[in-house]
């Protein structure tokens, strides 16, 4: 078979995982028995909240500097080979679209993360190794359900993505990534592509955070239904928007300059959010 560019090629691996999802029968019962599950109370927050929640997702972090960064080293090497994938394929249009797609699957990618954190805010011995415990969770399925709409959001992202390419800039490829850089800032299609790349790009994002800022912590707090975590956290994001713009602008900022120095600093910026995500959730959904 032949895969004829990085968004058909994500969609097969996907639908390979819809598959192997659909032969894990206990957690798929799971899923059935908790369904319309009743729904935690969703608190308001302000912006000194999320500043607090940051402030404590730093400090977990800190606690576990050497655990996290060895379990969060692969997301650097994934974007470099990633990054390797799109100037090997030619497909540089995708670049900025993959970087930034890291913001959409970040919430899946850092449930491990948010296991370490519920163990140490509960005074149990924690290190790398119980990140793995969300496997034996009973939610693991919902999780895992929830986590592959993370990806089919992201792949519709890149599929749009190169689409406005195509309208603005295409169809003739870059020929190199200094020659692409040139004709997004300096010509009328790469800037109207960065326009509107930027203005859809941020609808992807903060659908993607609506559904999940709140859902997985949740998930793996409580035994909660799947249509239940997700209707809590958009219930979360709508009550409170401007702390949860404020959340989304801190995760879009610094995403991007842990991405600048070769995606090495994501091994420092993902487990921070990743923490700092759990204590939020702490702070919005009452106990």
């Amino acid at each position: 078979m032949t895969i004829k560019n990085p968004v058909e090629w994500g969609w097969a691996l996907l639908w390979n995982a819809f598959t192997a999802i659909g032969a894990a029968g206990p957690a798929l019962h799971h899923i059935q028995d908790t369904i319309h599950s009743p729904a935690p109370i969703v608190r308001r927050i302000d912006l000194r909240d999320v500043t607090d929640a940051l402030a404590a997702g730093f400090e977990d972090f800190a606690t576990f500097r050497t655990d996290v960064i060895f379990l969060c080293v692969f997301y650097p090497l994934i974007g470099l080979l990633l990054a390797q994938f799109v100037f090997g394929s030619e497909m540089l249009p995708l670049l900025f679209p993959i970087a930034s797609g890291f913001a959409l699957v970040g919430p899946f990618a850092a449930i491990g993360l948010y296991e370490m954190s519920r163990r140490h805010e509960k005074g149990l011995p924690t290190s790398w190794v119980h990140a793995l415990d969300v496997f034996r969770s009973p939610a693991i399925g919902s999780m895992a359900v929830l986590g592959l709409f993370l990806v089919a959001i992201f792949l519709t992202w890149l599929y749009t993505a190169w689409t406005i390419f195509e309208m603005t800039m295409g169809p003739e490829l870059p020929v190199s990534l200094t020659a692409f850089a040139n004709d997004v800032l300096f010509t009328s299609g790469g800037q109207m592509m960065a326009v509107i790349g930027i203005a859809v790009g941020f609808l992807f994002a903060v659908f993607a955070m609506s559904v999940s800022v709140v859902s997985f912590p949740l998930l793996l707090d409580r035994d909660v239904g799947l249509d239940t975590a997700f209707k809590t956290s958009i219930k979360a994001v709508w009550m409170n928007p401007l702390p949860m713009a404020f959340w989304g602008l801190i995760v879009a900022s610094t995403l991007a300059i842990g991405s600048i120095p070769m995606l090495i600093g994501l091994a420092v910026v993902m487990p921070t959010l990743g923490h700092a995500t759990w204590h939020l959730y702490r702070k919005i959904i009452a106990s």
